[in-house]
């Protein structure tokens, strides 16, 4: 009879908030405040103490990252970051033996003592070698669907603004093939809503990009070397049944590099790339009429030919070529730093996408004479398996880290409360955090579980030190906070979104996490924990410690191994890979600080 009557409890509790909803705001304020009359029902809200401990994180694994580090990153509270990349090579398609021209090595070898041999001498020659690496895009992308991207829009949710001012609106632009952000698209002196005669689709378009931290305006020194290390995809100690595991403490220059495939400045454009299209003079039509070819914004450099005909073309039906494994054993990979030139810059980028294209001429036979055709070959370096969402192959994220302030550095690994929180991405800080009071909690949530509370929010609400981050003249700060189980590493909000093609809309609303500001400066991060009380309270689910780290994705939900002063841990990879932090206020707060203090609400129901 007691489950029945608490089943009928909730329901009408259920249809009594339903019907009061729309006049509830949704972050009550007040404690104790209950619904008005004779009714067997009390809304009210209890609010519970936090505690926060800081964590030191002296190394992370960084291998096989979903997006890596490089440049300088400048934090004015945390100190400077140095992040550089070494990669595997891998051929294209993962395909060893590869055969360049028309015919594998061994039938152009067989030419020259077989007169009855149909394939001759090739002679490849390298031309070009050229090294694309795309930058990340904001992947809010363009909302009112118009052809500008939102960044760029004078009204991102007006298709019919008009950003250029040329009486076209952005709408009208898209569909005529000019640029919505230039007012004469060809240059030839007639604004685009008079213009008759232009060639549609032939500009090219401006992207929003993302993950770009430091001065755009300048050029920085891009550096390509060749790896001398060999990164091993399996651990011998594990009797190669495990996967390698590289940390971000560990560097490969200058001991492990040596030929200099590039050394020279880039300077970000946000503009794609185009490639014109050709003529071809086989047909009647004019083909270079036809829209060019695009290439998102990128890193895109030359790299040096003669190392490229040395080691790749010069080796077909050689050993080194022969598989995917002899070549790395062979060509240990590339080594990639960003040194600035007059202004920090960090680069955050997916080197999946990244490719080495290597243009190449050879001989052909063609009715008797020996004429020249145009072929490319195409290395990566690691890729992504599009099924499994797996890295294959193997790439190494250095991080080398300034020494932390002393009162940063005093404030971590220690057993006290803390006063404020300190967290930074990649081989930086993270926190700890227990809900309640001491003994696990254990008396408030049997105080809970008598009276039979429904919970029907329960938030988390970090305030950021604005004053700590101001003095210190800090810009950046973390789009969303990440709090994780440490007991499985999973994070504090339902997985199953995950499946979901709006995943991000799906966990702000159910989580939140993202940071709310006034005046374009952070002022905190909320997060709902609702269904995690309800696993303690409702399904005896163990009230076990929280993790809390800054993020780069928050549908970035699987962790790699950490080394902390006194153990290791497996920490979100969604921490590691953003050089991004900040300060919150702890709960070990004086009383002049009360309202900023971290604190556990909840709303609850119970019955009179």
């Amino acid at each position: 009879m007691k489950i029945f009557f608490r089943w009928v409890y909730a329901a009408m509790a259920v249809l009594i908030l339903m019907l009061t909803a729309v006049s509830c705001n949704e972050d009550l304020t007040t404690i104790g405040d209950g619904l008005v009359g004779d009714d067997p029902f009390e809304t009210n809200k209890a609010v519970y103490d936090v505690f926060v401990f800081n964590k030191k994180i002296n190394a992370v694994e960084t291998n096989k990252l979903p997006i890596y580090q490089i440049g300088k990153y400048n934090d004015p509270l945390y100190g400077d970051t140095d992040a550089s990349i070494t990669s595997q090579l891998r051929l294209q398609g993962g395909v060893g033996n590869p055969a360049f021209g028309l015919f594998s090595q061994s039938r152009e070898d067989n030419s020259l003592i077989d007169s009855e041999e149909t394939a001759i001498a090739e002679n490849e020659t390298v031309k070009e070698v050229i090294l694309y690496i795309p930058y990340l895009q904001n992947p809010t992308g363009d909302r009112d669907l118009d052809g500008v991207e939102d960044a760029f829009d004078t009204d991102p949710e007006d298709p019919n603004s008009d950003s250029d001012g040329d009486g076209l609106t952005d709408n009208d632009e898209r569909i005529l093939g000019t640029n919505p952000l230039d007012e004469d698209t060809d240059g030839d002196g007639i604004v685009d809503s008079q213009d008759t005669e232009y060639t549609p689709n032939s500009f090219p378009r401006k992207v929003d990009l993302d993950s770009i931290y430091g001065n755009r305006e300048a050029p920085f020194n891009f550096k390509v070397e060749r790896s001398t290390y060999f990164l091993r995809d399996l651990d011998p100690d594990a009797g190669f049944l495990e996967s390698q595991e590289y940390y971000s403490t560990q560097e490969f220059s200058p001991d492990f590099v040596s030929d200099i495939l590039y050394d020279g400045e880039v300077t970000i454009s946000d503009e794609e790339i185009l490639v014109p299209a050709e003529d071809d003079p086989d047909t009647e039509a004019d083909e270079s009429l036809n829209e060019p070819t695009r290439i998102q914004p990128g890193i895109q450099v030359a790299l040096d030919p003669a190392f490229f005909q040395e080691n790749i073309l010069d080796k077909e039906g050689q050993t080194e070529l022969l598989s995917q494994a002899n070549f790395s054993e062979f060509l240990r990979g590339l080594h990639l730093s960003v040194t600035p030139i007059t202004d920090d810059i960090m680069l955050i980028l997916d080197i999946t996408d990244a490719t080495i294209t290597i243009s190449y001429e050879y001989d052909k036979k063609e009715n008797d004479e020996i004429v020249k055709e145009e072929a490319d070959y195409e290395l990566t370096l690691i890729s992504r398996d599009l099924t499994f969402g797996t890295i294959i192959g193997n790439a190494v994220n250095t991080l080398v880290n300034e020494s932390f302030s002393s009162e940063i550095a005093n404030s971590l690994d220690i057993d006290e409360n803390a006063d404020r929180i300190y967290i930074k991405g990649g081989s930086g800080a993270y926190s700890e955090i227990q809900l309640f009071e001491e003994n696990n909690g254990e008396d408030i949530l049997n105080e809970i579980k008598t009276n039979n509370w429904i919970v029907n929010e329960a938030n988390l609400i970090f305030y950021v030190d604005r004053e700590a981050l101001d003095m210190a003249g800090a810009t950046n700060e973390p789009p969303a906070l990440y709090l994780f189980n440490t007991e499985t590493n999973s994070p504090i909000y339902d997985l199953s979104v995950a499946s979901d093609p709006d995943i991000r809309n799906r966990i702000n609303i159910n989580y939140g996490g993202s940071l709310e500001k006034e005046n374009n400066k952070g002022v905190r991060y909320k997060m709902k924990i609702t269904n995690h009380i309800n696993d303690i309270i409702i399904r005896d689910s163990t009230n076990v410690t929280l993790g809390l780290s800054v993020t780069a994705d928050l549908a970035t939900v699987n962790s790699k191994n950490a080394v902390l002063d006194m153990s290791e841990e497996d920490l979100p990879v969604a921490a590691t890979i953003t050089p991004l932090s900040t300060v919150l206020f702890g709960s070990n707060v004086p009383i002049e600080e009360e309202d900023l203090k971290l604190k556990l609400e909840i709303f609850y129901t119970e019955a009179n």
